[in-house]
């Protein structure tokens, strides 16, 4: 019987992502991994035929856990948009490298703002967003899309600066845009 293998396709995802979220996305190759695994490169290219291959799974990883980082947890005193807004910042902040992974490495590229606005993974947060303040879904992705624009250039440099997080002030940024957004709507 074969001796059961030491390294599998998992933990090799694993050890990629922590790279990237430890020293970025631009130290994710076959010897950087190895070496976080304590093994040759030879198990690293056996269940991935490219580099490429790895930097996509992670990305999806990685994706998955700023979705779990940014959702609101219904336990925070503001409103569940501003909630995710703050959220968003947040991960900027204190996530950094994982941040330039997911929204700094020409990921968008060829996709114009409609197609992200129609990203199924926002569909929820639109709906919950036209119910509970009584707005079409379009004007719930309007306002939704300011809001990451805000939110993404806080974000943003946040996590290519060495700014001091300061959530009052982000709060304050993004109640406004919401509000200017809400009573542009109901004055047109």
């Amino acid at each position: 019987m074969p001796p059961k293998p030491r390294i599998n396709k998992q933990m090799i995802l694993d050890a990629s992502f922590e790279i990237v979220r430890e020293q970025g996305p631009e130290m994710i190759n076959a010897r950087t991994i190895a070496e976080k695994l304590g093994c040759s490169t030879q198990p690293v290219m056996y269940y991935f035929k490219t580099i490429e291959e790895i930097r996509e799974e992670t990305y999806k990883l990685a994706d998955d856990y700023h979705t779990g980082f940014i959702m609101p947890k219904g336990d925070k005193e503001y409103d569940p948009l501003l909630q995710l807004g703050l959220n968003y910042i947040k991960f900027g902040y204190e996530e950094k490298n994982l941040f330039r992974f997911l929204f700094q490495t020409n990921s968008f590229a060829g996709l114009n703002a409609h197609a992200l606005m129609s990203d199924p993974g926002i569909g929820e947060m639109l709906k919950m967003v036209s119910k509970g303040f009584g707005c079409t879904e379009d004007e719930a992705r309007d306002v939704f899309f300011n809001l990451f624009i805000s939110a993404h250039g806080i974000a943003s440099l946040l996590a290519n600066n060495a700014m001091e997080y300061e959530e009052d002030s982000f709060r304050k940024v993004l109640e406004n845009t919401y509000d200017n957004l809400m009573n542009r709507g109901r004055n047109e």
